[in-house]
């Protein structure tokens, strides 16, 4: 079995799970012919993906949740046993910093990988890494491990993405990494055509293209790839439209948890948000994680969106309105001002605030959660999911 690793600060899951449907959706057109040539697949079996995200796994029959980002090695291990045993050909993984530092995925022992990406970089953990100098280091030692432990004998591939932050660095340390066949992938002008893609902004469009290159390393035909892309739609959280009859707005629901993701996604917003129409965003910050960047996002949302709601993400055992003050620094240190800050400790009552007050040609972000259906505050986990949150609401609700 192939293993394929992603990293990077945003866009790990998304290019991830991308990855996986270009390589599955080759397996199923050749199993459509009921032939598998030597020239498609050397061991003779046609390609069957699995793939380990933050938010799902699969192992080629069943889908399920690991509860980590990159499980622990002895979860991996059991992973990779049931993956094979389905018939996997391939896995694709998301490889967290942490993970890369811990040695979580066994390198070179466990998991040899045949090739690797690089989505971008952006202040996120230094709670843990202490600098941005040293988070770079981490991921840039991850591809060298891939070129050090590689054992095909020939350079294995590590595509980079130098749309985003950190790109074009790190796409010139990799490439003096000796034995690693390191490429610079863009999306402009894109290699593919994009005009058909549902997955919305620039940086979407970087992780397809940069998906779109592993997988053309991978084996799997250009035609196959250009064929997929429209059939890409928007799920786990990642501006993922939620549909309620009693709300007026267009909401999304989107896992954006730092100052560079927030300002991709609400960027992306503007693009669709009418002339007449106003922006709002519901976020928060997560408590006993990198204080640092809390008043960074307050100054990225303060910035770009017109009505702002300022509430808890995961406190966890942190003071939630200590988080929000930290927060409201940004927002009062903004160049620019929305015309309406609001503060709501309390999420559900911020996202119905929001819901309840944005007209019919708003656009409604609830930002940092995502995917997730938990809140943990004061170390307890209470069920709480923003897109049930949303179905739920009703303006005759008490």
């Amino acid at each position: 079995m192939r293993f394929w690793g992603i990293t990077g600060t945003n866009g790990k899951t998304t290019t991830t799970w991308i990855f996986a449907e270009f390589v599955n959706a080759w397996g199923a057109q050749l199993r459509a012919r009921e032939r598998v040539s030597e020239a498609e697949r050397a061991d003779g079996r046609a390609p069957l993906c699995g793939y380990i995200t933050t938010v799902e796994a699969f192992d080629g029959a069943r889908h399920f949740y690991t509860g980590y980002t990159t499980p622990p090695l002895a979860q991996l291990k059991e992973i990779y046993a049931a993956m094979e045993a389905n018939g996997c050909t391939d896995c694709v993984m998301e490889v967290s910093s942490h993970a890369i530092h811990q040695n979580r995925v066994g390198f070179g022992e466990v998991t040899t990988f045949s090739g690797g990406a690089f989505t971008n970089i952006s202040e996120d953990h230094l709670d843990y890494h202490k600098t941005m100098e040293e988070y770079f280091r981490v991921k840039l030692s991850f591809a060298e491990r891939i070129a050090r432990e590689s054992s095909s004998g020939k350079a294995p591939p590590f595509a980079v993405c130098i749309d985003g932050e950190g790109g074009e660095r790190m796409y010139e340390a990799c490439r003096k990494i000796p034995g690693l066949d390191a490429f610079p992938v863009t999306a402009k002008p894109p290699a593919f055509d994009f005009s058909g893609l549902q997955l919305v902004g620039d940086y979407n469009k970087s992780n397809v293209a940069l998906a779109a290159a592993l997988a053309l390393v991978a084996g799997v035909p250009y035609e196959t790839i250009q064929r997929v892309i429209p059939t890409l739609v928007p799920r786990w959280g990642r501006l993922e439209r939620v549909e309620n009859p009693a709300v007026e707005a267009a909401v999304y629901v989107d896992f954006a948890h730092t100052p560079d993701g927030l300002e991709k996604v609400l960027s992306a917003a503007r693009g669709f948000t009418p002339q007449s129409g106003r922006l709002w965003v519901v976020f928060g910050a997560g408590g006993d994680r990198d204080p640092m960047k809390r008043p960074l996002m307050g100054e990225v949302c303060a910035r770009l969106a017109d009505s702002l709601v300022v509430t808890s993400d995961n406190p966890r055992s942190e003071d939630p309105v200590k988080i929000i003050d930290a927060i409201i620094e940004g927002v009062n240190g903004a160049a620019a001002s929305p015309s309406l800050v609001r503060v709501e400790p309390d999420r559900r009552e911020a996202i119905s605030f929001a819901l309840a007050n944005a007209g019919s040609h708003d656009v409604v972000i609830i930002a940092g959660k995502g995917h997730e259906t938990t809140q943990e505050i004061a170390g307890v986990k209470h069920p709480f999911d923003d897109c049930e949150v949303v179905r739920e609401f009703s303006k005759l609700a008490p």
